[in-house]
């Protein structure tokens, strides 16, 4: 008998599972999963990161940035697109893992995805806060700056903590508390607000490049890469380009590591593939459909704006609205802001709709409490405990944490999913050739081996302090494992059964 640690759960139980009295109801259709996408995708990354990546990382070479970024998801997407098609049911790359590397390795990557999802979330509460306190600024109006941010920051120049004066971001808990009623109600209205939500963003993002494209100066694309076109490094040690203060990488390959927190969001359409009406046909392409839109969308918006605003000159916090401001067109700073709100406030609905359905899928089995995490609201049919309490976490977080900390983890466990569910694509096209593959990833394994190959990569150019935080997650994880969801998991009480009959 194998280790029962690395035991695989089998694709009949998981296909079983869909006819359970639990599941969640199939109303999602191709275009509502595809913007459920596009809302995932486009909002921080796009309104705020692109200011961070042109100003330190990359200059114009941020538009190379966003290929690298992109073209590493685009591996990682096809993958999940395969599995998606296969097993339509909650969990994402939680399933995936299990169904082909077992249990050990389905909870490495289950609790990893509450990295991308919870602290994501939490990241993109940081975000909307401050685009809120500018916009109530332009009217006037001013939050006390004891209820603006978190107690205290990071200071990465000098490696130390510091104090901001505040006592905890009360916006950031206040769109949270209303993101997660939306979410209790139901997947429809939810699907419906997010849809709204895209349509305003989307129309202010094509605004932004039409109207910008007006205002730029090529001039301001030399050099264009003024930092190099590498900047790797390995355990906070640079290999390859140039480094900067604090002894990070500078260059186009650092930048995509930064920038790649923009792409998180495509995956997440994979986590709702129970709530697909047709989701082995729909879900692979509301995958591939999202991130090709956010793909070229990305690329604009950065050449526009490095086009408009010379590198140096970009303003990191709000860098898309300040370039027409510098422009002389303050009314489209004000339009603009209204957008970032709008799009990042989508972001937010969709992780924090995502990630009670890990939850929901590791519940079902037995790896947490199932009563609580596993259920399931009567009317609403949505997993309702799971939204509350992923909820209370996220605006604890974004209260009281620093915006760094938090974007910083989020990436480095988003890449980690990624490499897993293309190893785990290769690992399942070997153990279950004949297995049912509405939609196949092409070029296999020169896909899956990119994939992995890219996001390790990414990985590794971020800094040396992102790696122990993300260790420092895991063993904390295995805590919960081995006290609590091996001992309680369903596959291990289905052994122990066989075992005495």
């Amino acid at each position: 008998m194998g280790n029962p640690l690395f035991e695989r759960k089998p694709l009949s139980l998981l296909l079983e599972e869909m006819k359970g009295e639990n599941r969640l109801r199939r109303v999602l259709g191709p275009v509502t999963l595809t913007s459920l996408g596009v809302g995932a995708i486009i909002g921080t990354g796009i309104f705020v990161l692109t200011g961070v990546g042109a100003h330190d990382k990359a200059g114009p070479g941020l538009i190379l940035s966003f290929v690298v970024a992109g073209i590493a998801c685009v591996f990682a997407a096809l993958c999940y697109a395969e599995f998606a098609s296969m097993v339509p049911v909650a969990g994402s790359a939680y399933t995936y893992a299990y169904a082909t590397m077992g249990e050990l390795f389905a909870w490495i990557i289950g609790w990893d995805l509450v990295l991308e999802y919870a602290v994501g979330s939490s990241t993109v509460a940081h975000g909307w806060s401050a685009h809120f306190r500018d916009l109530l600024g332009s009217f006037g109006i001013h939050i006390p700056q004891s209820l603006s941010t978190a107690p205290f920051d990071y200071n990465p120049v000098a490696g130390s903590f510091f104090a901001t004066g505040s006592y905890f971001d009360v916006a950031a808990i206040a769109i949270t508390a209303i993101i997660t009623a939306i979410l209790v109600y139901g997947i429809r209205e939810s699907a419906r607000f997010n849809t709204g939500m895209v349509i305003v963003k989307l129309a202010i993002v094509l605004f932004v490049i039409v109207v910008g494209s007006f205002y730029i100066d090529p001039q301001n694309w030399h050099p264009f890469a003024p930092f190099g076109y590498t900047g790797i490094s390995f355990f906070g040690h640079t290999l390859v380009g140039q480094t900067g203060i604090g002894n990070v990488p500078l260059g186009v390959l650092a930048g995509a590591a930064v920038i790649f927190f923009a792409y998180i969001g495509f995956d997440s359409v994979s986590t709702h593939a129970e709530e697909a009406r047709l989701p082995r046909r729909d879900v692979p392409i509301a995958i591939i459909t999202s991130l090709i839109i956010c793909t070229v969308l990305y690329i604009a918006v950065s050449a526009v704006l490095t086009g408009m605003i010379r590198y140096d000159r970009i303003n990191i916090d709000a860098p898309v609205s300040d370039a027409f401001a510098q422009k002389g067109l303050p009314w489209a700073q004000r339009l603009i802001d209204v957008g970032a709100i709008t799009g990042i406030t989508s972001v937010l609905l969709v992780m924090m709709l995502s990630q009670p359905r890990i939850l929901l899928a590791m519940a079902r089995d037995g790896l947490v409490p199932s009563k609580f995490f596993g259920a399931v609201h009567e009317r609403f049919r949505t997993p309702y405990k799971a939204t509350m309490l992923t909820g209370l976490f996220v605006a604890t977080m974004s209260a009281f944490l620093p915006l760094r900390i938090l974007a910083e983890l989020t990436n480095i466990g988003t890449l980690l999913a990624f490499v897993i569910v293309c190893t785990a694509v290769l690992i399942m096209r070997r153990t279950h050739p004949e297995a049912e593959r509405p939609f196949r990833a092409p070029f296999v394994p020169f896909v899956p081996i990119m994939g992995i190959l890219s996001c390790l990569l990414l990985m590794f150019s971020l800094p040396e302090e992102n790696w122990w935080r993300l260790i420092i997650w895991l063993l904390l994880g295995f805590v919960i494992y081995f006290s609590y969801g091996r001992r309680h998991s369903v596959l291990s009480r289905m052994r122990q059964k066989a075992q005495i009959h």
